[in-house]
């Protein structure tokens, strides 16, 4: 490929995974948070291992289509989130 890849990604998404981690190790221990938590660490994760395999594409084709799978972990990500969020806001309006 001519336009190489910058390694400034490779370093955000490694640090967005390890934020990720981060938070799933700081959820509460209730059931829906960890059913939801499990699915923000594996899609969250995700995103880098994504990208750097969008880096050793053979093709711009190749690296358009392994980016395009990252976005959809980061896409993903962004829903588990939204609802974490939303169930936290539920629970303090119970009280």
């Amino acid at each position: 490929m001519a336009d190489k890849p910058t390694p400034d990604l490779k370093v955000r998404t490694k640090a967005f995974a390890l934020r990720i981690i981060r938070l799933y190790q700081n959820l509460p221990k209730t059931g829906e948070a960890q059913v939801i938590g499990k699915q923000v660490l594996r899609s969250g994760t995700s995103v880098g291992a994504q990208y750097r395999e969008a880096c050793r594409a053979k093709s711009q084709a190749d690296f358009i289509n392994k980016v395009e799978g990252s976005l959809q972990e980061i896409d993903e990500t962004a829903y588990w989130l939204e609802l974490l969020v939303e169930i936290h806001h539920s629970a303090l309006d119970l009280l």
